[in-house]
């Protein structure tokens, strides 16, 4: 019998990790790596979780790896805390780990913003993957590596993407920072022209090419939001380079 782990990072997460957990009972093993949360997170996880593990963050790859070291499943499904894995995407998960052909599937995530979600605003992320050979690379927005070749399950993620537009942009400027330094390391260089043009194909992208027009309001302030995001990237690369942090 083909044996689910499922992974889940957290930090903070009190008031969402329990539904998370539930969603994922069906699973063999199920896997917490806390970041030592300040809140209930751990306390609520412990009932629900086969296995939890504490580890001081340092990147979102090292973290998942090192959570991955601990898995036994032979396939490995990686969920954040709030998201939810429906019971139709949980029949197309179990039936679709029996497939051998493929090493790894990728799984839809629409976005959830200003209380609806946004289905022309979703993402077609690797999240599904055969244990073996299976790690990460990157600091942010990290990228997930299998062995063999891909395929997409159809029903979506429940992905509760953002608690608020506040959250939405504090979220923005945290990534935002780990990408500048990203390219910091790689000895890239700030531009007037970049930091207009990038935004803006970002933006156009969003909202234009993706569909995000149909979304209505919050398509808009989410392309909008998206192509701020991107400036900050550049803006804060610039800081970097001149030693302003």
């Amino acid at each position: 019998m083909t044996k689910l782990s499922v992974i889940i990072p957290t930090f903070n997460e009190a008031s969402y990790i329990e539904a998370a957990l539930q969603s994922v009972q069906f699973a063999d093993e199920i896997i917490v790596i806390d970041s030592f949360s300040e809140d209930e997170t751990v306390a609520k996880a412990k009932t629900l979780s086969t296995k939890i593990i504490e580890r001081q963050f340092d990147n979102f790859s090292n973290q998942k790896n090192a959570a991955l070291e601990h898995a036994t499943g032979d396939w490995v499904l990686f969920l954040d805390a709030d998201e939810r894995i429906t019971h139709s995407l949980q029949f197309e998960i179990e039936a679709a780990i029996q497939n051998s052909k493929f090493g790894g599937y990728k799984l839809n995530f629409p976005h959830f913003f200003i209380n609806r979600f946004l289905y022309n605003h979703s993402n077609d992320v690797l999240r599904l993957v055969k244990r073996e050979g299976a790690h990460f690379s990157g600091l942010v927005h990290e990228k997930l590596h299998c062995e063999g070749r891909i395929g997409k399950l159809k029903h979506p993620v429940l992905h509760f993407t953002y608690k608020g537009l506040n959250h939405f942009i504090q979220k923005k400027e945290q990534y935002a920072w780990f990408q500048a330094e990203q390219l910091h390391k790689k000895g890239k260089k700030p531009s007037l022209w970049l930091m207009f043009l990038k935004p803006t194909y970002r933006f156009f992208s969003s909202y234009v090419l993706r569909g995000g027009f149909r979304d209505g309001i919050p398509g808009l302030v989410i392309s909008g939001i998206n192509a701020y995001g991107v400036f900050q990237r550049y803006a804060k690369l610039m800081l970097l380079r001149r030693g302003l942090r």
